[in-house]
């Protein structure tokens, strides 16, 4: 089931909404009104990331370095005092209800309700007293862009269920409820990286992560100061994780990791890196292992770079970061491709995809001047394999997950 769909007509609203007008904070404001007929007990966001460096690195016990986006999710809420909880998505355009017997078995809930019912299994099977209640929900996240639109919906449900039932959960404690929702209910079997993005960045910083440890260090990362600018570029190409590509990557470096006697792809260092790629007999695997392991470095050498203050010479990492995905891990598509050739040739410092792969969005780091003749070269660059025209748009590192009223 997809939860129990509420067919009631209601003045004003329809199952098929026009193109989303006005602040997102006020459109989820605004639905929960249209939809309850009373006001919300309080709204709440988390955003979207992007993930500056550090691909299919987290769930291998590795690094990961992203910042929150200024686009968010957002979930106004209310307790409610039946045994059900509703559930209004602007972009889906329905509501939907689903009870304990469906938070309690994986599986009962599908679509975009899974991952707000995996939300209240989480939190249940952890111990919490979950708070029943009604919500509305509005993002501008793009969906299928690979910005983490399902980490920021679950932090945003996560983060006002905290509240509204008075849950002992500290925030360092909250990515791995939120991630358990992600996996164990909606299926998907991620890492930790996008809910420790939604809930726990800071404006002006990227998130060092440790995913081992869980260890976080808030780096600077003021592009303003510098003159420079995160472009994103929407490929328009379709992220999916198509035919259980993502999983496969993941049991890949697992079972190398077993191979190799460690107990994760991040226990391999870069100076030990050939003699562990002889002891693997297949030549894919061991891509996928060149690219962990490598990835892992890059990382700890952006960070020291933003450490000191040194944010144009990260560039030449992000491309070798793209390089690596395309080559090695074998997870970007022509779209993408080209977006970072077109943005590397009209100046980009650095260029690479973001995301889990099989589709989504580039980041490129240019000048703050040069980032509409950038955009300008990727578009053209699309028009000419005949591909459908990108979307871009600068970004700057902004706040996790937290109440806005």
């Amino acid at each position: 089931m997809t939860g129990t769909p509420d067919t009631t007509h209601r003045p004003g609203t329809t199952n098929h909404p026009d193109r989303p007008v006005g602040p997102v904070t006020e459109r989820a404001a605004a639905g929960f009104i249209s939809e309850y007929a009373e006001r919300p007990a309080g709204v709440w966001a988390a955003p979207g990331r992007v993930n500056l460096i550090g691909e299919h690195t987290d769930y291998n016990d590795g690094f990961v370095l992203p910042f929150a986006l200024p686009q968010r999710t957002v979930v106004a809420a209310a307790p409610e005092r039946g045994r059900r909880w509703t559930v209004w998505s602007e972009q889906a355009g329905e509501r939907i209800s689903f009870g304990r017997a469906d938070a309690a078995e994986p599986g009962r809930v599908t679509g975009w309700g899974a991952y707000v019912a995996g939300v209240v299994w989480a939190l249940r099977e952890a111990g919490h007293d979950v708070p029943v209640a009604r919500l509305a929900i509005a993002s501008d996240v793009p969906l299928g862009a690979g910005l983490s639109s399902s980490a920021a919906l679950e932090s945003a449900v996560l983060t006002a269920l905290a509240d509204l039932g008075e849950l002992d959960l500290p925030l360092a404690d909250r990515p791995a409820l939120a991630q358990r929702a992600e996996n164990g209910y909606a299926g998907m079997p991620c890492g930790i990286m996008d809910q420790s993005a939604s809930l726990r960045c800071q404006p002006g910083h990227a998130l060092f992560l440790d995913c081992r440890t869980l260890a976080v260090e808030q780096v600077p990362f003021d592009l303003d100061a510098a003159g420079l600018a995160i472009l994103v570029i929407d490929s328009n190409a379709p992220h999916r994780h198509v035919g259980g590509e993502y999983a496969a990557r993941r049991a890949a470096c697992e079972s190398a990791a077993a191979a190799l006697g460690v107990p994760a792809l991040r226990d391999v260092t870069v100076d030990r890196l050939d003699a562990a790629l002889a002891r693997l007999d297949d030549e894919t695997v061991r891509r996928r292992v060149r690219h962990v392991v490598t990835e892992n470095q890059r990382v700890l050498e952006t960070v020291e770079l933003l450490r000191t203050g040194r944010l144009a010479e990260i560039g030449p990492l992000l491309t070798a970061s793209h390089t690596s995905m395309r080559d090695d891990f074998e997870i970007t598509v022509p779209e993408v491709d080209t977006a970072v050739e077109a943005a590397l040739t009209a100046g980009a410092y650095g260029a690479r995809m973001t995301g889990g792969g099989f589709g989504g969005c580039v980041l490129a780091l240019v000048d703050t001047a040069a980032a509409e003749t950038v955009a300008s070269t990727v578009t053209e660059a699309y028009a000419g394999r005949g591909f459908r025209a990108p979307s871009s748009f600068t970004v700057t590192p902004g706040a996790g997950a937290e109440r806005i009223n």
